[in-house]
């Protein structure tokens, strides 16, 4: 299958997928060492982005947030991808800076796939692709 939206920062990538309803703030959100989700009341608090396609609404938060993303990438806890129902600047300009694949837009919209799923993010191509 596979769904097309806007590509946000150029570059493919494959993982599995990690998806939230609820937006994040990087900056106090995520540890940039661990790459996990610290974030109180998050529903994914605790869970580890390093590695994953993430998948979640848009950030929050202060633009510190776009420097927080990088230092993720510099620490190898970066998500392989991200996904955005809508993409705004704080991540966008981080996902630029750490060269993270982003998309967003997509339509028809990531339907409800299970977590650990394998997605491929082309933002060059601006599509996300998985098998069923």
């Amino acid at each position: 299958m596979i769904t097309k939206g806007r590509g946000i920062a150029r570059g493919s990538a494959t993982g599995e997928l990690l998806v939230s309803d609820a937006p994040l703030s990087f900056l106090s959100g995520v540890d940039p060492e661990s790459g996990v989700i610290i974030e109180e009341g998050h529903p994914l608090k605790g869970e580890s982005i390093a590695g994953r396609v993430f998948a979640f609404p848009q950030g929050k938060g202060s633009t510190v947030g776009s420097y927080v993303i990088y230092a993720l990438a510099r620490n190898g806890k970066a998500p392989a991808a991200i996904i955005n129902r809508e993409a705004e600047p704080i991540i966008a300009t981080g996902a630029i800076i750490a060269k993270i694949p982003m998309v967003d837009r997509l339509d028809p919209p990531l339907p409800t796939l299970k977590k650990g799923t394998e997605v491929t993010v082309d933002a060059d191509a601006g599509t996300v692709s998985w098998e069923e």
